[in-house]
C-alpha cells in the first residue's frame, strides 16, 4: 500500500477542525513523531535559534570566503543604512532582514557555524526573517521557537512532495523553500490563521518559480549570499499578503508539486553544476579559471 504523502493542506484542515492554532497543532504532531515533551522540542529550537544568532553576528564582523571572492557586504548594508543621506526606501524591518540574511550567507562562505534551515546555501533566509522579526515586532524567544517548529514542518512537506535540494529542483527547491518555511513561520507568529499560514506558502513558490542554481565556480557564494536576501523579501511578502486577508488561488500542496514539476523540467545545467546562468557568465567563467589554477599550483 502506497504511503500516503504528508500534506499542508490535511494539517491546515485538521487544525481548523480542531479549532487549534498551527502552531499548536504541528508542536503536538512533532512530539508524536519524535517521541518527545514540547520542552524537549523547543529547548532544541531555542539551541538553533542561538546558532542562528550567532552566524548572524559572525557574518556582521565583516568576514570574508575564504576563495575571497565574498564578504563584507551586510556589515557594509548596516552601516550605510545609518547614513545621514541613505536614503531605505524598504523599510527598517525589510532592510534588517536582507542584511541578517545576507550575514549568514557570509558565515557560511567563510566556514562559520550556520544552521542549515532547510539547506547551507539557503541558511540566511530563516534568521533574516526571524531576527528582523523579533527586533521590530518585539516577538520573544519562546515564539521564536514555536515559529521555528512550523518552519520546520513546512520544510518537511516541501522535502517529502517536492525536493529542498539545489541540485534536484534548482534554486527555487534551495531560497525559494527557505522562504516558504519564513513565510509561513511569520504569518503564525504574528497571530494568523492556519489557512493564512499555508496561503503565505503558496504565494512565495508562486514567486520564485523556476529559479535556478548557477553558483559561480560552483561555490556557494555568488549568487547565493544576494539571493538569500531577496528571498527573505520574498518571504516577508508573501506573509504580508497572507495577513492582509489576500488568498491564493492555487493551494499551499498544490503550489509545492508545481516547483517539483518545474525542477524536473530544470536542465542539469541549471541546478548546482554550475553550467549555466551566472555560473558560464564571461566574468564568472573568468574568475573560475583563476581560481582553480591557483588551488592546483
Amino acid at each position: 500500500m502506497k504511503k500516503e504523502m504528508l500534506s499542508l493542506n490535511s494539517w491546515i484542515e485538521e487544525a481548523t477542525r480542531w479549532q487549534q492554532s498551527l502552531d499548536d497543532f504541528l508542536i503536538d504532531y512533532n512530539m508524536r513523531e519524535l517521541e518527545c515533551s514540547e520542552e524537549d522540542l523547543l529547548a532544541k529550537m531555542q539551541d538553533m535559534l542561538h546558532v542562528m544568532e550567532k552566524s548572524v553576528e559572525h557574518g556582521l564582523s565583516g568576514v570574508r570566503s575564504h576563495s575571497g571572492l565574498t564578504g563584507g557586504d551586510s556589515k557594509r548594508l548596516a552601516e550605510a543604512v545609518l547614513g545621514e543621506r541613505y536614503i531605505c526606501f524598504l523599510g527598517e524591518k525589510a532592510m534588517d532582514a536582507v542584511i541578517y540574511a545576507m550575514a549568514v550567507g557570509e558565515c557560511n562562505a567563510a566556514m562559520g557555524r550556520i544552521v542549515a534551515a532547510p539547506t547551507a546555501g539557503a541558511s540566511g533566509v530563516l534568521p533574516g526573517v526571524f531576527f528582523s522579526l523579533k527586533k521590530h515586532c518585539q516577538l520573544s524567544e519562546a515564539t521564536l521557537a514555536r515559529g521555528l517548529v512550523v518552519a520546520g514542518s513546512i520544510g518537511m512537506v516541501i522535502a517529502e512532495r517536492a525536493s529542498l535540494a539545489g541540485a534536484t529542483g534548482g534554486c527555487q527547491a534551495e531560497c525559494g523553500s527557505a522562504a516558504a518555511m519564513a513565510a509561513g513561520a511569520a504569518v503564525s507568529m504574528l497571530g494568523g490563521s492556519a489557512e493564512q499560514v499555508g496561503t503565505a506558502v503558496a504565494i512565495v513558490f508562486k514567486n520564485v518559480l523556476g529559479l535556478v542554481c548557477d553558483p559561480v565556480a560552483g561555490l556557494v557564494e555568488v549568487p547565493c549570499i544576494k539571493r538569500n536576501g531577496a528571498c527573505a523579501l520574498q518571504a516577508l511578502l508573501a506573509a504580508q499578503l497572507a495577513l492582509s486577508g489576500i488568498s491564493s488561488f492555487i493551494n499551499a500542496d498544490e503550489a509545492i508539486d508545481a516547483m517539483k514539476s518545474v525542477g524536473d523540467s530544470l536542465p542539469c545545467a541549471l541546478k548546482e553544476t554550475a553550467g549555466g546562468g551566472m555560473a558560464t557568465t564571461p566574468t564568472a567563467l573568468a574568475w573560475a579559471k583563476a581560481y582553480f589554477a591557483k588551488a592546483h599550483k
